[in-house]
């Protein structure tokens, strides 16, 4: 750095002047280069688009008509961007009198590419559409669940639905059972949508998830629903009486076509085995206990509902397949596969490991693709940012210091006889002895409550590893550095079997009363450890019970007793005076 100091000097002779003195200073060289803090600390990511497109930008005329630019939404969407509100509404609005006016059950022609689950992975909806072809090649059907356990669902939904507005032809969108108000509030997407838009634009989906058809038939040989059967599902004309506009119930055929499964030993229930119950071969229908509701449906039941209306098989969606499909026990007849089920969600919630796939219908030729996730942008659980969900941390090691501080004293110098006892009265040791006990109690219990706290937080995306990320901090010598449990969940979740066992809380229809969820760090429960949050009866507890049990536990010991009492018999219960200048604090 060079400074110039020039002088002043009068116009006239230049004698006797000095000339401009130069003063050179050098950086020390151990003076470390100060912080860029406006630049990105990765610069190779990307930042999000922070601009909301203009109506120009987002729509097409043709016409009276007026469609969606579906390329400028998709890039958008890729950058991170939003809508406006209003845009975002319309697209909504739109779809829904759109879907409203088909019927229960949709009449397709080969031909066709049939998806099954997206759940909010709209960076794997795109590759599905790489590896699957445009919609001029071939007809889509989506089997439903597009929302939910990913961070990208209203993402999804919109792009679908700008696709169905542009395309009603070329796109069939099924309802899913994540497709309701049930299980959008307990999961993510209600939260999702209140953080990237509002309660207008989540009511404007829920009306929409009403109007998606239920089922679809393909070349009147593929019967495709999400789910699967019901008991009271015999011909497919029973599906016309079906008032689909309406929140899904926890029994009838509206929930079964929802929610129903093959039973885990399909096509083997009457040989022993330890895959599943050995039943009778007349057995067609058993509830569905993975679920908490509606059925397993048999062999039997299926090649009954395929011969009894001349189909060929059953294609659904609905549960997480490793290699992103199954094909299960042919039929007798036809010596075609029974059941297909078709999982598009690669590498589910981020720790499946599976594969997603598509299957491409054409020709008489069914052909399955696979492929693999993609990178995608990262969330902190529950979409909170950085500060609040760092508090609890903050929180806990301000109690810890506390403690630190009130157990400063060692055992020999609590043990040591205090030989002032005697002069003081013993009630009033008794009353300065509980007081400051109670205090230290009370650091104790905010200390649990924090570290509870931090837990939830860290663990939010967990599966129900427990046993094996419990804590959620990981650093060299110990456990408080704050961190994201990602690798944790990845150390203990190492197969897709892993993670099928893990998430199996979530499979269940939940039980749960949203009124009573009021905490904004943490609104939902899912992906919770189950040992956390179950009490020894089995009784579910949410974040309120599990507080107030950290609150009433006794956390008083031999040590903290001592601590109270010595400390309780050398100070008084008056407030502290000023400190004169001579006193240490």
């Amino acid at each position: 750095m060079t400074t110039i100091h020039a002088r002043h000097h009068h116009s006239g002779s230049l004698s006797g002047q000095q000339p401009p003195v130069v003063h050179s200073q050098r950086p020390r060289q151990d003076q470390p280069p100060m912080p860029d803090t406006k630049s990105r600390a990765v610069p190779q990511v990307p930042p999000p688009a922070t601009h909301k497109p203009t109506d120009a930008d987002l729509y097409i005329q043709e016409g009276h008509e007026r469609k969606i630019n579906t390329e400028y939404l998709k890039q958008h969407f890729i950058h991170e961007g939003r809508l406006q509100e209003t845009q975002a509404l319309y697209i909504l609005e739109t779809a829904t009198n759109i879907l409203s006016r088909e019927p229960n059950m949709i009449h397709l022609k080969s031909p066709v590419t049939i998806c099954g689950d997206i759940h909010g992975q709209y960076y794997d909806l795109m590759k599905m559409f790489e590896v699957g072809g445009t919609l001029q090649d071939s007809l889509y059907l989506f089997l439903g669940d597009y929302v939910d356990r990913g961070d990208f669902g209203i993402e999804c939904l919109l792009y679908l639905y700008s696709l169905k507005i542009s395309n009603p032809q070329r796109i069939v969108l099924l309802r899913g059972n994540h497709e309701c108000r049930h299980l959008t509030e307990y999961f993510t997407f209600k939260r999702e949508c209140l953080h990237k838009y509002s309660e207008a634009v989540y009511e404007a989906c829920l009306r929409s998830f009403q109007a998606l058809p239920i089922t679809a038939l393909v070349d009147g040989k593929f019967f495709c629903v999400h789910g699967g059967l019901s008991p009271q599902l015999v011909k497919l004309s029973d599906l016309e009486g079906i008032n689909r506009f309406q929140e899904p119930g926890s029994h009838g055929l509206l929930c079964d076509l929802l929610w129903s499964d093959p039973i885990s030993n399909f096509g083997h229930e009457t040989e022993p085995s330890a895959n599943g119950p050995l039943l009778d071969r007349s057995t067609t229908f058993t509830h569905n206990a993975t679920r908490g509701c509606s059925f397993f449906y048999t062999y039997e039941a299926v090649c009954q509902f395929l011969d009894r209306n001349g189909l060929l098989t059953l294609i659904r969606g609905h549960e997480a397949q490793d290699a992103g499909y199954t094909m299960y026990k042919k039929t007798p007849k036809r010596n075609f596969p029974s059941v297909i089920t078709i999982f598009s969600a690669p590498n589910y919630l981020d720790v499946y490991h599976n594969r997603g796939a598509i299957l491409k219908y054409a020709n008489k030729n069914i052909t399955i693709r696979q492929y693999n996730s993609t990178s995608h942008p990262f969330w902190l659980p529950n979409f909170m940012d950085a500060f609040t969900w760092s508090l609890p941390f903050v929180g806990q090691k301000i109690t810890e210091m506390l403690l630190a501080i009130l157990s400063i004293c060692s055992q020999e110098e609590l043990d040591e006889p205090d030989s002032d006892e005697d002069k003081q009265n013993a009630d009033d040791i008794a009353a300065r002895r509980q007081a400051i006990k109670n205090k230290i109690l009370a650091v104790g219990r905010m200390q649990k409550v924090f570290q509870l706290l931090r837990e939830e937080a860290e663990n939010a995306t967990e599966l129900g590893v427990a046993s094996a990320v419990s804590t959620g901090v990981s650093k060299p010598g110990g456990v408080d550095a704050l961190t994201v449990q990602d690798a944790k969940i990845n150390k203990a979740i190492r197969t897709f079997d892993d993670a099928r066992r893990s998430d199996l809380m979530n499979e269940r229809l939940p039980e749960f009363d949203p009124q009573q969820r009021n905490s904004s760090v943490f609104p939902v429960p899912s992906m919770r450890s189950v040992s956390r949050r179950a009490s020894a009866s089995g009784e579910s507890l949410d974040m309120e019970d599990l507080i107030k049990r950290a609150l009433e536990e006794d956390v008083a010991g031999d040590v903290v007793e001592t601590i109270a009492e010595r400390i309780a018999r050398g100070r008084s219960l008056t407030k502290p005076g000023a400190l004169k200048r001579h006193d240490t604090a």
